[in-house]
C-alpha cells in the first residue's frame, strides 16, 4: 500500500504541475551542486509522506501497533521545514537543523528515542549518568543524520537508494531480534523509496527536495535509535556503520572546507565524493552536451555510491552484535573513503571504476579539470 500511494502520489504531482510549477519547480540548473538539464518538481517529500501515512496506518489496523504513527508526528517538524524550503526556497539550513532537533527531542519523549548507550565505557558512563547528556546527545544523532541524508541527496536516485539500502539493513536485523514494529517501519520506508524511485531513477521526473532527504534522513537515525533502545544485543555501532557513508560524507566536508581549504563550512561546493565521481569518471566518459548524455551521467552516478554505501553495510547486518568489528568496519570504511577520494582528485581513478565510452559520445569533448 505504502508503495501504491508513493506512486500515485507522484503521478498526481506529475499531472498537476501546471498548477504549482511557479512554486514547486527547480529551476535553477546552474548552481554549484546543480546536474539537472531542465526544471523539475522538487516536492518528493510528499509522496515520500503519503507512502509513509498510508503504511503507517495500514500497519496500525493490521497488528495494532502506534510506534510508526508515533514516528511520523514526531517526524512532522523536520518535514514541514524541508517542504517550506522546497516551495520558497527561503528557508536556510540553520532552520532546518534545528527543527530536526526539535523532531529528535519529541521522539525522545514521545518514543524513548534516546542514545543511551554507545558501547564506549566512558561515554556509556556520561550518558548513564543524567538523561539530559542523553537528550542532547541524541539531538545531535538525529540532526546529524537527517542532515547528511540531505548534503548526499545530488543526483537521481543516490540519497533514495541509499536510504533503501540502510532501512533494508534494518529490517533484516530487525527480523532477526524479533522486533515486528520495528520491521514494519522499515518496510514500509522502503516500499516508499521505491515508489520515489519509480519516478526519480533514472529519468529524475521528482525531486525529493529538503522535505524528502530530511524526512528519510529522520526515520533512518530515529529506527535506528530505536533499534539499539529496544534490544541490548544489537550494538550502538550498528545504525553508525549503516550510515557511514553520508555521516563520514559530512564530516570529510566539514573538515576539508575549514582545514583544507580554509573556507566557512556552510558554504556549498561541489567537491563531495558523488561530484567528485561525476567529474572524473561519468562525465569524461558521457561528456557530450546533449540532453540524454547528460540524464545518463546524472542516473549513472548514483550505482557508484549505492556500492560504495553498502561496503559496510553488508558484513554489518551480520555482526550487529559485534561492537569491536562494527568499530573496525567502520573505520576501515573511512581510510577507503579518503583514499578513494585522494585518488580521484589526482586524476589516479581505481581501474575497476572506469568505464568505457559509449559509442555516441566518443568523440565528445573532454570535460575541464575541476581546481580543488
Amino acid at each position: 500500500m505504502a508503495l501504491l500511494t508513493s506512486v500515485f502520489v507522484g503521478w498526481l504531482i506529475l499531472r498537476s504541475c501546471h498548477l504549482h510549477a511557479r512554486f514547486s519547480m527547480d529551476h535553477d540548473t546552474a548552481g554549484v551542486q546543480k546536474f539537472h538539464s531542465h526544471a523539475v518538481p522538487r516536492i518528493g517529500g510528499v509522496l515520500l509522506m503519503a507512502g509513509l501515512l498510508v503504511g503507517t496506518l495500514a500497519l496500525a489496523v493490521h497488528h495494532g501497533s502506534d510506534l510508526a504513527q508515533g514516528l511520523v508526528l514526531c517526524s512532522l517538524p523536520v518535514f514541514a521545514s524541508g517542504i517550506a524550503e522546497d516551495l520558497t526556497k527561503k528557508v536556510g539550513p540553520l532552520p532546518r537543523l534545528l527543527a530536526a532537533f526539535v523532531a529528535a527531542a519529541c521522539s525522545f519523549f514521545l518514543l524513548d528515542a534516546g542514545v543511551y548507550r554507545l558501547d564506549v565505557p566512558l561515554l556509556d558512563t556520561l550518558l548513564a549518568w543524567h538523561w539530559l547528556p542523553v537528550l542532547l546527545f541524541t539531538m545531535l544523532a538525529v540532526g546529524g543524520v537527517a542532515h547528511s541524508i540531505n548534503i548526499i541527496d545530488g543526483y537521481n536516485g543516490l540519497s533514495s537508494g541509499v536510504g533503501l539500502i540502510i532501512f533494508a539493513a534494518y529490517a533484516f536485523v530487525s527480523w532477526r531480534v524479533g522486533d515486528q514494529a520495528l520491521l514494519g517501519v522499515s518496510l514500509i520506508m522502503m516500499a516508499a523509496l521505491a515508489g520515489f524511485l519509480f519516478w526519480n531513477f533514472p529519468r529524475g521526473k521528482i525531486f525529493a527536495g529538503d522535505g524528502g532527504a530530511y524526512l528519510v534522513g529522520y526515520m533512518i537515525a530515529v529506527v535506528g535509535v530505536l533499534l539499539v533502545r529496544r534490544h541490548e544485543q544489537v550494538s550502538a555501532w550498528f545504525p553508525l556503520v549503516c550510515v557511514a557513508y553520508p555521516v563520514f560524507e559530512t564530516l570529510f566536508s566539514i573538515f576539508r572546507r575549514r582545514f583544507l581549504q580554509a573556507r566557512s563550512v556552510g558554504q556549498p561546493d561541489a567537491l563531495h565524493l558523488h561530484q567528485m565521481v561525476y567529474r572524473r569518471l561519468v562525465r569524461w566518459r558521457v561528456g557530450s552536451t546533449e540532453t540524454q548524455h547528460k540524464l545518463f551521467r546524472n542516473a549513472l552516478t548514483s550505482p557508484y555510491m549505492w556500492l560504495v554505501s553498502m561496503v559496510p553495510v553488508v558484513p554489518a547486518v551480520f555482526l550487529f552484535d559485534s561492537a569491536s568489528t562494527l568499530f573496525a568496519i567502520f573505520l576501515l570504511f573511512a581510510l577507503k573513503y579518503v583514499w578513494l577520494y585522494w585518488r580521484l582528485v589526482r586524476f589516479r581513478s581505481p581501474r575497476w571504476m572506469i568505464l568505457y565510452r559509449p559509442h555516441s559520445a566518443k568523440r565528445a569533448r573532454r570535460a575541464p579539470s575541476l581546481p580543488v
